[in-house]
């Protein structure tokens, strides 16, 4: 029998009502696939209490807080000070997740763009890994990346990176990581896996999105943290390597991004 890779789900929602009823079970389920570690991402910040629970219930669970882009203009604007406090409960290993979304909520860009930069000043005072939500939103995103950059470094993740070469290559050069979802396995993704094919190795990383984004064979079905194997197996062909290795190498990339939970998981 072949041994389990060691994978990491970097995004997920555990606390989402898909996935709350039963966050024990889906966490045996990704230990039985080789997925050791996950971070469950808070989308709007006065649901942090219960994100955060689900984190300190569970050793292989950390978090993130923030307010999602598209819930920007529902919720109370975050304040840095708020972001800052939050980042020092033991649990908590990022920023976000925020960004822009103007598929959906363009509308609200002028409340996410202030939202986003708020987040931004927060992930640098803090030295906590940014995460970024992004879509049809690519040149006000390089943008606004950019003039943080410009400000003073910080580490950031472009979560579920599905936008177009120009951004990734943007987020490359400002030493950021990309995110491989399951879409970048769905068979239509072959551009998407092309701009994953140029990206140095060393900057990508892998998630679920769930319960979104299920890859094949589940594609259409609820997603779990479990199903980050199969995104990277099917990636792994991608830059001539075996699953085991090319899972290896993913989550060394998420333990530097993510030091927070890298030295949790070895104090365990």
């Amino acid at each position: 029998m072949s041994p389990l890779p060691d994978l990491v789900d970097s995004h997920c929602h555990l606390d989402f009502p898909d996935l709350a009823s039963e966050t024990a079970e889906i966490i045996a389920r990704a230990r039985a696939a080789g997925v050791n570690r996950m971070v469950t991402i808070c989308t709007r910040l006065r649901h942090e209490p219960r994100v955060r629970a689900i984190a300190e219930a569970h050793t292989e669970v950390f978090y993130a807080a923030g307010t999602h882009p598209m819930n920007a203009a529902e919720e109370p604007l975050v304040s840095v000070e708020d972001l800052v406090a939050l980042a020092r409960q033991p649990r908590c290993v990022g920023i976000g997740e925020t960004g822009l979304d103007y598929h959906y909520t363009a509308d609200s860009k002028a409340v996410q763009q202030i939202s986003l930069r708020l987040h931004i000043e927060a992930a640098q005072e803090t030295g906590l890994p940014l995460i970024i939500h992004s879509r049809d939103a690519d040149e006000d995103m390089e943008t606004i990346l950019y003039e943080g950059m410009k400000r003073r470094p910080y580490a950031c993740v472009m979560h579920c990176f599905s936008s177009g070469p120009r951004l990734a290559e943007a987020a490359i050069e400002m030493g950021f990581t990309l995110s491989i979802s399951g879409i970048a396995a769905f068979p239509k993704s072959r551009d998407l896996r092309d701009i994953f094919a140029r990206t140095p190795l060393d900057r990508l990383i892998l998630e679920t999105d769930s319960p979104y984004l299920a890859p094949p064979p589940f594609r259409g079905k609820r997603n779990e943290p479990a199903y980050v194997a199969h995104t990277a197996r099917a990636l792994a062909p991608l830059f001539g390597l075996e699953l085991e290795v090319f899972a290896a190498r993913t989550t060394a990339n998420f333990d530097r991004l993510f030091p927070r939970a890298a030295r949790s998981a070895k104090a365990a």
